[in-house]
């Protein structure tokens, strides 16, 4: 036992590594050196210790074994069992787990096949995009074939148990590889993994066991959604085979920009345009929100850029329900055409400020003085 390695080294986990640490850490390893994936000189063997620790430290009785008397405790059994492959039964159990369906193909048991997902994109005005609405979106809907009743068959007559996997769906096959002799199971090529085979297919379906419509749906979007987001409706994707559930739609969005609001996540801004004399002296603004106008008190001497916050005038996130803010900014607008007597006014006022104080301009240029 002096050439092995710990096997909390082997898997790279402390000795106080949970459950899940010391699985993800195994599949991990076991999928980076597994012999048909990993060409690297030596993969074999890291192959094999990863999985001789990992059948160790996943047992409770033979981790504890291990971490009191190492490799030599009574009774020890580390490591060997099924061929160094972590209970693992075959080829095809391990590319299953690893891979995400291994030799079996994307077939459920019994041929069933769940129909696709189909994503949409919808444009919304900014308006519906912040309060919510019902739209209709026109796409194809699987539903079951009223000529077989789903079964995918003719008749009834038709449908008989498949001859080569005997029902099961599954066959078992016997491969040569590098680790001598396996066996694993695999979809039934000639039924699919349905179990059954169908002398004479429905001819309203051609043995899909489901049809295809175009229709018109209603679909219920969220208050609060922006461009980029998505949601998704159940059941309203690609038909399904043999029996096999819809799949979803995914619905996609694009806010089309509003004229006047401006949005940044769950706030609103608007820019308020005034003019001097109501900055100067004050006044009370009806202010729009996407929810109707709301009085804004506007204090005398407010300052171009100065900015008043609604309470919950903004957007309602979608996924806390929290309704944010709008923001107001001021803009004071300065008159560019004006009349004879607003000019003599300005006049005054500015003869005005020359007598009693330094305009804002000369305390600007009072501050570049030595």
């Amino acid at each position: 036992m002096a050439n092995k390695r710990d096997y909390y080294e082997v898997l790279g986990v402390s000795k106080n590594a949970t459950d899940d640490e010391i699985k993800k850490a195994y599949r991990s390893l076991a999928k980076k050196y597994h012999p048909d994936v990993c060409k690297e000189p030596g993969a074999e063997e890291k192959f094999k210790e990863v999985n001789e620790a990992y059948e160790t430290l996943s047992d409770p009785q033979k981790r504890q074994m291990y971490d009191q008397y190492g490799f030599d405790g009574p009774q020890a059994n580390f490591g060997g069992g099924a061929g160094g492959f972590g209970g693992f039964e075959d080829l095809g159990d391990i590319f299953a787990n690893f891979f995400g369906g291994g030799m079996g193909g994307q077939r459920s048991r019994g041929g069933v096949k769940r129909g696709d997902d189909i994503e949409r994109l919808m444009d919304l005005q900014f308006e519906e995009a912040v309060l919510g609405c019902k739209k209709t979106i026109n796409i194809d809907v699987s539903e079951p074939c009223t000529a077989c009743g789903g079964s995918g068959a003719f008749s009834k007559s038709d449908i008989q148990t498949c001859s080569k996997c005997q029902g099961s769906g599954y066959v078992t096959i016997e491969q040569r590889t590098i680790f001598g002799m396996t066996r694993s199971r695999t979809v039934c090529p000639k039924c699919g993994g349905r179990g059954q085979e169908i002398k004479k297919k429905c001819e309203k379906c051609n043995g899909k066991g489901s049809v295809t419509k175009n229709k018109n749906i209603e679909v219920t979007i969220p208050a609060g959604v922006d461009t980029g987001m998505q949601i998704r409706v159940a059941g309203k994707g690609g038909a399904g085979e043999l029996g096999g559930e819809p799949g979803d739609l995914y619905i996609r969005f694009r806010v089309k920009p509003h004229k006047v609001f401006k949005r940044d996540g769950d706030t609103i801004i608007l820019s308020a345009p005034i003019s001097f004399s109501d900055a100067v002296l004050g006044t009370n603004l009806a202010i729009p929100t996407i929810y109707g106008d709301v009085s804004l008190k506007v204090p005398a001497g407010t300052q171009s850029g100065t900015k008043f916050r609604l309470r919950g005038k903004g957007v309602q996130n979608p996924r806390t329900k929290r309704t944010g803010d709008q923001i107001v900014e001021i803009n004071l607008v300065t008159p560019t055409n004006i009349s004879p007597e607003e000019k003599k006014i300005f006049e005054s006022l500015q003869n005005i400020d020359t007598k009693e104080k330094k305009s804002p301009w000369e305390k600007f240029k009072s501050l570049f003085k030595k």
